[in-house]
C-alpha cells in the first residue's frame, strides 16, 4: 500500500531505481575513502607516536616520511585507509597492507607494538628504516594471513624468530642487509634449524631474500622443493658445505645469487633443454668455492642477462658456447684458473655493458671485432697475457667510462681514437710495453689514470690551458714513467686522493707549489725511489696534507729532520735516506699509525718510550741501521698489534723488557748488532706467532737452562744467537719441541712478511701493503743480507759463543733446517748421525770446535748440501765419497790431522799417515813446546825445542808438528778477529 498522495511505482520502475542507487553508491565509494576500524586506526596512530622521524634513517632516493599524513579523526572523517602506506580491504575496511619502506622511521620496535593488532595484515613492508638494533618481534605470528614481508635494510638484530616459519602463506620474504651502520657487520642470525623450518613450512615462497644474514649453515636440500621459487638471494651468509645442485632445476627460477660465501662448494651442472629453467636470467656465485669446468651447455641459458662466476676455482677452457648468451649485459669470469684462451667469443655479446675478465689467463690479441661491443661501459682485462696493439676499433666504444688493460703484454701506441671518448673517467694501462705520447687534456672527465711502467711520454701543456679545463684527478699513478720533473698540471689539482710518482728521475727539491696541491683531499703520496734531496723547506716541520694516511719517501737522498706527519697517518716510510736528528715525541700522538719505517738513516738520540704502546694499530716498527742509543721502550700494551720489531745495527743497551710478552701477534724480532746485555729471554717462547728471533752481535750471556714455564717457540723459523757469550750446553729440545719446523713443506714461492688483514681503503682505492721480513744471516761462511726471506727457510746459528758438550741428536728432528751453524764453540763428542735426516740442509758449519770420531756416512744423504765445513776439529777416518761430498774443497776438512781421502792429499790406508796422539807425544816420541808470542798485529813467532829427536828421525814427523803449529796459530787468529769471546 502506497503512501498518501504518492503515486504507485511499477515493478520495473522500482528495479530501475534500485539499480541507480547501486551505481550512485559505487560512484560515491570511488570518491570517498573507506572507513577503517577504530581499533586499527588507533593502533596506527599509537605506532606513529612510538617512533621518531630521522632523515638519516633511510638511504633510498625518493624516501619521505609517510606517517606524517596520519592524523587523528576530525569530525566524521575516520578514513585511515587514505593515509600514505596504508591499504584496506574494499569489502571489510580492515587494514591489509602497510608499506612504510624508506619512511625515515627511527626507533625501537618490540612484541608490544600496536602494529601487531593489525591481525588482518597480508602485506608488511618496513624496509630501509632504522629500528635501532631491535629484535624481530615474536608477535610476527599475529599475522597468519601475511603473504609479503620485507624487513630489509632496517637495522634489526639478534636471532630470527622461529615464529616466522608459522606464516605458511608467505610468498615473499626479505630479511636481507640488516647491518651495523658503523662497522657494516651482519646483525641478524638465522639458526640452521630455523632455516630448515622456514624452507619446509613456507612452501608458497616465490622470493626468498636472506643476504647478509649470519646463517653459518649448509643450504637445506629442501630449498629445491620450493617449486614456485623465482628469486633466491643468499649472498654473504657464511654458508658452507655443498650447494644443492637441484636448485638449478627449479623451473620458475629467474634470479640466483649465493655470492661471498667463501666455504660454499659447488659446480655448474649441465643445462639441458629439458631440465634447466627457461626463464633464468641472473646467476651470481662470486667469491664462493665453486670449481670444475664450465659446461658448454651454459650457452643454452638464452635468457641470461647477468652472469658472475668470478673469484672461484673454475678451470679448463672458457667454452666458446658463451657466445650464444646474446642477452648478456653483465659478465664477470675474473680470478679463476681457466686455461689460456682467446677473446673471439666475447665479440658476439653485443649487449654487454659490463665485462670483467681480469686474471683469467686470456692470451693472444684483442680482436678488432671488439669494437662491436658498442654498449660497453666497464671493460676490465687486468693481469692477463693479452699482447699486441690496442685495436683502433676501441674508438667505437664511445660509451666507455672505465677501461682497464693493465698488467698485460700490450705494445705499440695508444690509438688516437681512444682520446675521443669524452666520457672516459678511468684509464688504467699500467705494466705494459706501450710507447708514444698521451695527452690527458683530451680526456676532460678523466679522474683516475694509471700509466706505470710503460714508455709513454705524458704531454703537459697545462701552462697553455685554462686550469678549469684540466681533468680533476682523484687517482694518478705515474710510477716508473721516466719523469724528470714534477708535472706542472699538478699545481692545479684540488681533489687528488692518490698520487704515485715513485721510481722516476725526480731530483733536487720538491717544488714549493706542491705544498698547496690537494691539501684537504690527498690521502696517499708516494715519491719513493727518486733522487730527491729536499722535501719542501727545511724549516717546515708539519706536512701540509691534513688527511694524509700513506707517505712513502724511501730510497731518496733526503736530508734534514723527520717530517712530522698529520694525525691520521697510517703508513709512514722514509727509510734509506740521509735524515738526521731524533724522533720527536709528537710521533706518540699518531694513534692510527700501522707502519713506521725509519731504517737506514742517520737518526740518533734515545727512543721515545711511548713507541711501545702509542698505537694499538701499529704492525711494523723498523728503526734499524741508525745510531739510536739507550734502552728499548719498556712498556708494551696487551692490546698491541705489533708483528715486526727491527732495531738492529744501533747502539741500544740494557735488558729486554719482559712486557714484550704482551705482543702476542709478534712475528719477527730483530735485535742484532747492538749492545744488549741480558740472559736468554725464554719468556719470548710464549709468543705464538714468533718466526724470527735474531740476537747476533750483542752481549747476551749465561747458560740457557730449562725454562720455568712452557715456552715452546711454536713457529720459530730463524734462530740466531751468534757472536754472544752464551755458555753451557745448547738445549734445542727446550726451544724447538713442538715446533712446526719439524714438519715443513717446502714452498719457494712465498716469502715471510707482515700483511694487513685487509687492504687499506684510500679514497676509492684499496692499498694493500706488506712488509717483507729482512735479515742478515751467515750463509756458506759469509754474512748475507736477505731483503726477502722464503717462508720455508729454517736457520739455527749459535756460532761464536762458548757452548760446550755434544751436538744434540734432537737437531736431526728439525727437518725444515736449511742453514745450521754451530762453529767456533767448545763442542765435543761426535757428529750426530741424525743430521743425515735434514734433507733440506744447504749449509752445515761445524768448524772450530773439538769434535772427534768419524764423519757419519748418513751425511751423504744431504743432496741439497752446498756448503760443508768441519775444519779445525779432531775428526778421524775417511771422508765419505760421492754425491755432494765430491763438490767440497779441502778447506772444508783442513785442521783434522786424522782425516784422509779426497779432497785431502792424504790417502786412506797409507801406513805413513800418522795417528793423532796427545799433544805431548807424536808417534811415541816425547817433546817439549815453548812458545814466544809477539803481538798479533805483526805476526806470531813460535820457537820449538824438540827433545830426543835426531836428525835422522822421520821427516814426516817434523812436518806434522809444523802443521799442528800452523793450524793452532790460524785458529787463535781467527778466534781473536772473528768471534768476540
Amino acid at each position: 500500500m502506497g503512501l498518501p498522495n504518492t503515486p504507485m511505482l511499477s515493478k520495473p520502475a522500482v528495479l530501475l531505481l534500485l539499480h541507480l542507487l547501486v551505481i550512485a553508491n559505487s560512484v560515491y565509494s570511488l570518491q570517498q575513502p573507506f572507513n577503517c576500524h577504530d581499533q586499527e586506526r588507533s593502533a596506527l596512530l599509537e605506532f606513529k607516536q612510538s617512533i621518531f622521524i630521522d632523515k638519516s634513517a633511510s638511504g633510498s632516493y625518493g624516501a619521505y616520511p609517510k606517517v606524517l599524513s596520519w592524523k587523528p579523526a576530525e569530525g566524521t572523517n575516520k578514513a585511515c585507509c587514505s593515509w600514505d602506506g596504508v591499504e584496506c580491504d574494499e569489502q571489510t575496511g580492515h587494514v591489509i597492507g602497510l608499506d612504510l619502506n624508506s619512511s625515515f622511521l627511527y626507533g625501537s620496535i618490540n612484541s608490544n607494538s600496536t602494529l601487531f593488532r593489525l591481525t588482518h595484515l597480508q602485506r608488511l613492508n618496513l624496509a630501509d628504516n632504522h629500528f635501532n638494533y631491535s629484535r624481530i618481534p615474536t608477535s610476527i605470528r599475529n599475522f597468519p594471513r601475511l603473504t609479503y614481508l620485507d624487513l630489509s635494510y632496517s637495522v634489526f638484530s639478534g636471532k630470527v624468530p622461529s615464529e616466522l616459519s608459522q606464516l605458511s602463506k608467505l610468498s615473499f620474504l626479505d630479511l636481507s642487509h640488516n647491518l651495523d651502520t658503523s662497522s657494516g657487520k651482519r646483525l641478524l642470525k638465522l639458526d640452521g634449524f630455523v632455516f630448515r623450518s622456514l624452507v619446509q613450512n613456507l612452501t608458497s615462497l616465490e622470493k626468498l631474500h636472506l643476504s647478509s644474514i649470519n646463517i653459518s649453515s649448509t643450504i637445506p636440500d629442501s630449498v629445491a622443493n620450493l617449486s614456485n621459487l623465482t628469486s633466491l638471494l643468499l649472498s654473504d651468509c657464511g654458508l658452507f658445505g655443498q650447494f644443492p645442485i637441484r636448485i638449478f632445476e627449479l623451473q620458475n627460477l629467474k634470479v640466483l645469487t649465493v655470492k661471498s660465501n667463501h666455504d660454499l662448494f659447488g659446480y655448474l651442472p649441465e643445462f639441458n633443454e629439458s631440465s634447466h629453467p627457461k626463464s633464468l636470467n641472473y646467476i651470481s656465485v662470486n667469491a664462493c668455492n665453486f670449481s670444475g669446468m664450465l659446461p658448454s651447455s651454459l650457452g643454452n641459458l638464452s635468457q641470461l642477462k647477468h652472469l658472475d662466476l668470478s673469484d672461484n676455482m673454475f678451470h679448463g677452457l672458457i667454452p666458446a658456447s658463451l657466445a650464444n648468451l646474446t642477452q648478456l649485459t653483465w659478465l664477470s669470469l675474473s680470478n679463476n684458473n681457466f686455461t689460456s684462451s682467446s677473446l673471439l667469443w666475447v665479440c658476439k655479446l653485443t649487449k654487454l655493458t659490463v665485462l670483467y675478465l681480469e686474471r683469467t689467463n686470456l692470451s693472444g690479441y684483442i680482436p678488432s671485432s671488439f669494437g662491436n661491443l658498442k654498449h660497453l661501459i666497464f671493460l676490465n682485462l687486468l693481469d692477463n697475457e693479452v699482447k699486441g696493439p690496442i685495436p683502433f676499433s676501441f674508438g667505437n666504444l664511445t660509451r666507455l667510462t672505465h677501461l682497464c688493460l693493465a698488467i698485460n703484454q700490450l705494445s705499440g701506441s695508444i690509438p688516437e681514437s681512444l682520446f675521443n671518448h669524452m666520457d672516459l673517467e678511468v684509464l688504467y694501462l699500467q705494466e705494459n710495453d706501450l710507447h708514444g705520447t698521451i695527452d690527458i687534456l683530451k680526456l676532460p672527465r678523466l679522474t683516475r689514470l694509471g700509466l706505470d711502467g710503460n714508455k709513454l711520454v705524458l704531454l703537459d701543456e697545462s701552462r697553455r690551458v685554462n686550469a678549469t679545463a684540466l681533468p680533476k684527478f682523484k687517482f694518478l699513478s705515474l710510477r716508473s714513467c721516466n719523469i724528470k720533473e714534477f708535472p706542472n698540471f699538478l699545481r692545479y689539482q684540488r681533489s687528488l686522493e692518490f698520487l704515485n710518482l715513485g721510481g722516476n728521475k725526480l731530483e733536487g727539491q720538491v717544488p714549493k707549489w706542491m705544498w698547496n696541491t690537494s691539501t684537504e683531499s690527498l690521502l696517499f703520496l708516494d715519491l719513493s725511489y727518486n733522487f730527491l734531496s729536499v722535501f719542501g723547506q727545511l724549516t717546515v716541520v708539519a706536512l701540509p696534507w691534513r688527511n694524509l694516511q700513506v707517505l712513502r719517501l724511501q730510497f731518496n737522498m733526503l736530508q734534514g729532520s723527520l717530517p712530522m706527519p698529520p694525525p691520521n697517518m697510517i703508513y709512514y716510510s722514509i727509510s734509506d735516506n740521509k735524515l738526521i736528528g731524533e724522533i720527536s715525541p709528537l710521533f706518540c700522538n699518531l694513534s692510527t699509525l700501522s707502519f713506521l719505517d725509519l731504517s737506514n738513516n742517520k737518526l740518533s738520540g734515545m727512543l721515545p718510550q711511548c713507541l711501545g704502546n702509542f698505537s694499538d694499530n701499529l704492525l711494523v716498527l723498523d728503526l734499524g741501521n741508525n745510531s739510536f742509543h739507550g734502552i728499548l721502550p719498556q712498556t708494551y700494551s696487551n692490546t698491541s698489534s705489533l708483528r715486526t720489531i727491527d732495531v738492529s745495527y744501533n747502539q741500544l743497551q740494557g735488558k729486554l723488557p719482559e712486557s714484550l710478552e704482551n705482543c702476542v701477534m709478534l712475528e719477527s724480532l730483530v735485535l742484532s748488532n747492538n749492545e744488549f746485555n741480558d740472559v736468554f729471554p725464554f719468556w719470548l717462547g710464549t709468543l705464538p706467532e714468533l718466526q724470527i728471533l735474531a740476537m747476533r752481535y750483542n752481549g747476551f750471556y749465561g747458560v740457557i737452562g730449562k725454562p720455568h714455564k712452557s715456552s715452546r717457540f711454536l713457529k720459530l723459523r730463524i734462530f740466531d744467537l751468534s757472536y754472544n757469550n752464551f755458555t753451557g750446553e745448547f738445549p734445542p729440545e727446550y726451544i724447538f719441541s713442538g715446533n712446526t719446523m719439524k714438519e715443513f713443506t717446502p714452498n719457494e714461492a712465498q716469502y715471510m712478511e707482515t700483511n694487513t688483514d685487509s687492504g687499506l681503503l684510500v679514497g676509492e682505492t684499496v692499498f694493500s701493503y706488506g712488509y717483507p721480513f729482512s735479515i742478515t744471516i751467515t750463509n756458506k761462511g759469509v754474512d748475507r743480507y736477505y731483503e726477502k726471506i722464503q717462508q720455508d727457510i729454517g736457520v739455527i746459528d749459535i756460532s761464536c759463543n762458548k757452548f760446550e758438550g755434544k751436538i744434540p741428536e734432537f737437531i736431526g728432528n728439525l727437518k725444515g733446517l736449511r742453514f745450521l751453524n754451530v762453529s767456533n764453540n767448545i763442542l765435543t763428542g761426535t757428529i750426530p748421525s741424525s743430521l743425515g735426516k735434514l734433507t733440506l740442509l744447504e749449509a752445515l758449519d761445524l768448524s772450530n770446535n773439538r769434535l772427534s770420531g768419524e764423519i757419519p756416512q748418513q751425511l751423504k744423504q744431504l743432496t741439497s748440501l752446498a756448503y760443508f765445513n768441519i775444519s779445525h776439529n779432531n775428526l778421524t777416518g775417511s771422508i765419505p765419497q760421492g754425491r755432494q761430498f765430491n763438490t767440497f774443497e779441502n778447506t772444508s776438512f783442513e785442521g783434522n790431522p786424522g782425516l784422509c781421502g779426497e779432497p785431502l792429499p792424504k790417502k786412506c790406508g797409507d801406513a805413513k799417515t800418522p795417528t793423532p796422539l796427545p799433544p805431548s807425544s807424536i808417534d811415541g816420541v816425547d817433546f817439549d813446546w815453548k812458545f814466544a808470542l809477539a803481538g798479533f798485529g805483526s805476526g806470531l813467532l813460535v820457537g820449538v825445542v824438540l827433545a830426543d829427536i835426531t836428525i835422522t828421525r822421520k821427516r814426516e814427523l817434523f812436518l806434522e808438528i809444523v802443521g799442528v803449529l800452523i793450524r793452532l796459530i790460524k785458529r787463535i787468529k781467527r778466534e781473536r778477529s772473528g768471534c768476540r769471546n
